[in-house]
């Protein structure tokens, strides 16, 4: 999966929904051998996989593929759209509420309007100084 990626699908985005997740690991490219093992010189997209399903659920990478040696490609691909799908949850709910929250979202703009604008004055001011530009 890579953001960089031109197909829609190599990417995960803050705002998928469960289903989405989970559908676009399903589509994600492995090969034909159908065995599950880090192998990333021949096996490039199963070991994708298992970096982020070993990221996702805590678990070594030994235990990944003794957790899935004798699955298919499907089951295992099934659950590392839903390790990911259950760690986004609560982010995304976070950002649910923090974007549904207006006044706070007002209040975090104007603040840093004002930062910018205190920052910028002052950078302002002294190249005025520097070029001699009188100031009102």
């Amino acid at each position: 999966m890579s953001k960089s990626a031109e197909n829609p699908n190599g990417s995960i985005f803050m705002t998928d929904d469960r289903d989405t997740v989970i559908r676009k690991f399903k589509r994600a490219v492995t090969d034909s051998e159908n065995c599950i093992k880090y192998d990333p010189e021949n096996k490039p997209g199963v070991s994708n996989l298992l970096a982020i399903y070993t990221t996702f659920s805590g678990k070594s990478m030994d235990e990944a593929e003794r957790e899935f040696a004798g699955k298919g490609y499907g089951d295992f691909k099934l659950a590392v759209g839903e390790v990911v799908a259950d760690k986004l949850a609560p982010v995304q709910a976070e950002q649910k509420r923090i974007l549904d929250d207006k006044e706070y979202l007002r209040g975090v703009l104007a603040e840093g309007a004002e930062k910018a604008y205190r920052v910028a004055r002052k950078t302002l001011s002294k190249v005025y100084k520097k070029i001699g530009f009188f100031q009102a």
